[in-house]
């Protein structure tokens, strides 16, 4: 039988639940779907969050024929058979009349190809051949060659808040009844469904998976039973999909918890599966800052040098390299205040917007600029608040 999580895949956008800042009304996705305008995008964020099913909604409503393929096991050969034989520019103008339908190409974690496999995409994204949507969990800026992002927009997805994920577990539970019926009544009780949406963290597709495995395990959904399933070998993911995001999980956990045996142990789990060491050692250095920031600033010294020998040696010895970085980045202080500190700031931003800087702080190149006060009474050690009026009793860093 085909997947729960497949069977209750949005149709539309006024079935798609979460993203609001991207599908809401006059929101950029939205818009697009609405004009029928065709462009490429990357859709960054993380598992679960609609990047599949967005994809499919979006080359549905401008008619296009869509072709998925998955970075992890394909390759240039696939992206031709997608193209057909249009492989040159010449070739491709000999064909174009007989084009009666534009062609949307997903490819997912789209950052695991490498520069060769992206280069060979790039002309056919730039003379329109294919519309290119990708998607990834990984930060574009840094795995997609910068020919190839320009040429598309960056939408970024967030993971569900509570609220979206237990309106999707309602809709997911309501078709697994459907289907055949549940001894847990017409909703998943409350401890169950609060339980479940603590452990997806905002992964609808694995609270889905969840929640079917443990009705075709037990018959039924109880906290208990979602406990006993998610034990069970039929929820273990290979490392390409949800155990990959459960090991980093952990060992960056480990790190801030200051176990080090912990990190090591999530860290040789993740070099025995062969994960990318740039995408451990790139998760190092943002919990230098994040985590340890100015309880030891030489922190983020050390996990870039960890980068930059990973990203010239490479394995197996760059392993010793990463054991060498966790287990320092493990055992120093932790100090979330300057993390704390600019995301408070950022809700600020959004709150209250461009806020007037005080007259005395701001640049004054010209003669008006000048007669307007600006700069005037600036004193370079002063104590007064540089903050706008409006919050000038606001402490960010406490």
């Amino acid at each position: 039988m085909e997947p729960l999580a497949s069977r209750i895949r949005p149709k539309t956008l006024n079935e798609f639940v979460g993203q609001e800042h991207l599908t809401g009304t006059g929101k950029p996705l939205r818009v697009a779907i609405g004009k029928k305008e065709l462009f490429s995008f990357i859709l960054w964020g993380p598992p679960g969050s609609g990047k599949t099913t967005l994809a499919r909604i979006y080359a549905n409503a401008v008619g296009a024929d869509f072709y998925e393929l998955s970075a992890v096991d394909s390759g240039k050969e696939d992206i031709k058979k997608v193209i057909g034989s249009r492989t040159s520019a010449a070739s491709y103008q000999l064909q174009a009349t007989s084009l009666t339908k534009p062609k949307v190409l997903f490819i997912d974690e789209i950052h695991r190809f490498n520069k060769a496999q992206q280069d060979f995409l790039l002309p056919f994204v730039e003379r329109g051949d294919i519309t290119l949507i990708g998607a990834t969990t990984e930060n574009p800026s840094f795995e997609i060659i910068s020919p190839l992002l320009s040429r598309c927009r960056v939408f970024v997805l967030n993971e569900h808040n509570e609220k979206e994920m237990e309106q999707i577990l309602s809709l997911a539970f309501k078709k697994l009844s459907a289907g055949g019926g549940s001894a847990s009544g017409g909703k998943i009780p409350k401890d169950a469904r609060d339980w479940l949406v603590q452990m997806a963290g905002g992964d609808a597709r694995q609270a889905i998976t969840t929640l079917e495995t443990t009705q075709a395990l037990y018959g039924k959904i109880t906290l208990d039973d979602l406990k006993e399933a998610i034990q069970s070998k039929h929820l273990r993911y290979d490392k390409k999909g949800e155990e990959h995001y459960n090991t980093i999980s952990a060992f960056i956990k480990s790190m801030r918890a200051s176990q080090p045996d912990a990190a090591l142990y999530y860290l040789a789990r993740m070099v025995d599966a062969g994960e990318d060491p740039k995408f451990i050692a790139r998760r190092m250095v943002i919990f230098a800052s994040e985590d340890i920031g100015l309880a030891q600033p030489t922190a983020l010294v050390v996990a870039n040098a960890v980068f930059d020998a990973v990203n010239k040696i490479g394995y197996p010895e760059a392993t010793i390299n990463l054991a060498h970085g966790v287990a320092y980045l493990s055992q120093c202080k932790k100090d979330r205040r300057s993390y704390d500190a600019v995301f408070a700031a950022l809700d600020d931003v959004k709150k209250f917007g461009n806020l007037p800087i005080p007259l005395h702080i701001r640049n004054a190149p010209t003669k008006l600029m000048k007669d307007l006060k600006y700069g005037k009474g600036y004193e370079q050690y002063d104590k007064e608040s540089y903050l706008p009026e409006k919050l000038k009793k606001k402490r960010y860093l406490k």
